[in-house]
């Protein structure tokens, strides 16, 4: 399997007739998905999806994929494929779309919506093509043909590409639910069509290919939901992803059929529940769901809540309710339905919720003590099914973590995929189809591109390494007043401290190390403002260091006498 290549540099020109492919995210992360495809001078994009950021990003709202390597090369893209509605896959589009408005979004009715409602958000209009499975649209030197998939969101689509340089099969998320809510089942008959065809190259989910067997069908959960809503003595919160459509309709037909009227909760929530309900893909019953207003008039023993913040998102519903900062106030006897996965990276937010709502007297069910989630991706038993009905000739596996493109590699191998056919890709990485045989090229930027409020890209990685410092170290500001013609200290330095625990005395050890180092310069003839700061920085973090084993951010500011 092909593996890592540190010493790649940019890469040659694509051969004529070849076929590159750049993962600009996805790969060893879960989130900000976003492949390119090159091909006769033209640029084919599938799916641009954000990343949620982790605890030790401070500040940043989302992370986006790199354009850097597109950029100048806009006008290239013929369209950008929307394999479905998640976050991870339509995030970015804003993004991009700011740098190129009329770039065609092809995708799916559902997961056109999706995004049609967040680019209104962006002032942007954008230029729509609707396609459904079975239908085959070309794009520039792109033939692409879209497939039905089961995934945890309806209308998701896989897309088969079609090029001189071969036939590439990219599966998008998906599962192989044999029951699902919608009867939509994963095209299996359309991926072994394309098998007989001849697969050049086949782009797989990997996120569950470490998990043994079959991933369980949606269907499964029903008595665990039914149970909560059978046994809560008053009121039931649930929170989902505000996209999982499956999941709250299970929600709506347990409240249904227990007398609870529903409310939805949080901005997303309330916006794509109303888009599924009013284009069909959610069955609303009759006057079952109220605004908020309505539920605070019924007893509490027929309510239900459905909101946002399933991933202990600060700003959503469900934290804001553990925080007692939310007009819903949660009280004994109330039960909290978490009906999502956990996403690695959150688990100390989620706990921290858990806890936080079980202390106001909930009882909290979650995927830990009850089966309220199944995943929406493919386990190891599916991969090797897909595997043998498409039989490809080269393997990339995509989305995931390291691990679980390793493991999917592994799959693939085991089913026959020659060892040398498997492409471990990282972000950034050029694999080039050439001849029907895939090679790692080069590699171009794909680093992470930070959203900051209404800042893209301003923040960076020193930046947020600032943050951290702060967060956990502290700041030390040290007004030094300094003699014009002496050079030293013309008082005691004054020194506010935040973050840092200290009391009066506590910097009196450092002023001597202070009055030492400008004695120094001036005994050298340095006086510049800003070579006395640095004197008195080094002076200050030296002290912080030796005494308490901390590493506080320091801003000298040095005055003339």
């Amino acid at each position: 399997m092909s593996r890592t290549h540190p010493e790649l540099k940019t890469p040659p020109p694509l051969p004529e007739g070849g076929l590159r492919i750049v993962a600009l995210g996805g790969l060893g992360e879960i989130g900000r998905n976003m492949t390119v495809f090159e091909h006769e001078g033209k640029l084919l994009v599938v799916d641009c999806g954000v990343l949620f950021p982790e605890e030790h990003q401070p500040g940043v709202d989302v992370i986006l994929p790199d354009f850097t390597s597109i950029r100048d090369r806009l006008d290239d893209v013929v369209a950008i494929v929307l394999t479905h509605g998640h976050e991870d896959h339509i995030g970015g589009v804003p993004y991009l779309l700011r740098e190129r408005r009329d770039i065609p979004l092809v995708g799916s009715r559902l997961t056109l919506a999706f995004i049609s409602a967040k680019l209104e958000e962006h002032k942007i209009k954008p230029v729509l093509r609707e396609v459904t499975e079975g239908e085959r649209v070309p794009f520039g030197p792109f033939e692409t043909e879209f497939l039905a998939v089961n995934h945890s969101i309806p209308d998701a689509l896989a897309v088969a590409i079609r090029t001189k340089a071969g036939l590439v099969l990219h599966t998008g998320d998906f599962k192989m639910d044999q029951f699902p809510l919608d009867r939509r089942i994963t095209d299996l008959r359309g991926f072994a069509r394309l098998g007989e065809e001849g697969v050049d190259l086949f782009l797989t989910d990997s996120t569950n290919a470490e998990v043994p067997g079959f991933t369980l069908s949606e269907g499964d959960l029903v008595p665990a939901i039914e149970t909560v809503f059978r046994t809560a003595p008053k009121r039931v919160i649930v929170s989902s992803f505000a996209s999982h459509v499956h999941r709250i309709q299970q929600v709506l037909n347990a409240a249904h059929a227990h007398g609870r009227k529903v409310a939805f909760v949080g901005r997303s929530m309330v916006r794509n529940m109303g888009i599924a309900r009013e284009l069909g893909y959610l069955d609303v019953p009759q006057g079952l769901v109220v605004d908020l207003k309505q539920m605070d008039k019924l007893p509490p023993d027929q309510v239900c809540v459905i909101c946002t913040g399933s991933q202990g998102e600060p700003m959503a519903a469900l934290s804001r309710m553990a925080n007692r900062d939310h007009v819903i106030r949660i009280s004994e006897g109330d039960t909290v339905l978490m009906a999502s996965s956990l996403i690695p990276g959150n688990e100390n937010a989620i706990y921290r919720i858990i806890n936080e709502l079980t202390r106001w007297g909930a009882n909290v069910v979650h995927k830990g003590n009850a089966k309220v989630h199944v995943s929406g991706h493919a386990s190891a038993g599916e991969l090797v099914y897909c595997y043998n009905v498409v039989k490809p000739r080269n393997v990339m596996p995509v989305h995931g973590e390291w691990r679980h493109l390793k493991a999917n590699g592994e799959l693939a191998v085991k089913t026959g995929v020659h060892p040398r056919g498997v492409v471990l890709a990282e972000d950034g990485q050029v694999v080039d189809l050439v001849g029907g045989k895939v090679r790692v090229t080069g590699k171009v930027s794909a680093g992470n591109v930070y959203v900051d409020g209404a800042t893209v890209g301003g923040a960076t990685e020193a930046s947020l390494k600032d943050r951290r410092n702060l967060a956990e170290e502290g700041v030390i500001t040290v007004v030094a007043i300094v003699d014009a013609d002496t050079g030293l200290l013309a008082e005691p330095p004054d020194f506010l401290a935040r973050g840092f625990v200290h009391d009066e005395g506590t910097f009196d050890g450092v002023v001597p190390l202070i009055e030492k180092a400008l004695a120094k310069a001036a005994e050298e003839g340095v006086g510049g403002a800003l070579q006395l700061e640095q004197l008195i920085t080094r002076a200050v973090a030296q002290w912080a260091h030796r005494n308490g084993r901390r590493s506080p951010m320091i801003i000298p500011v040095v005055i003339d006498a």
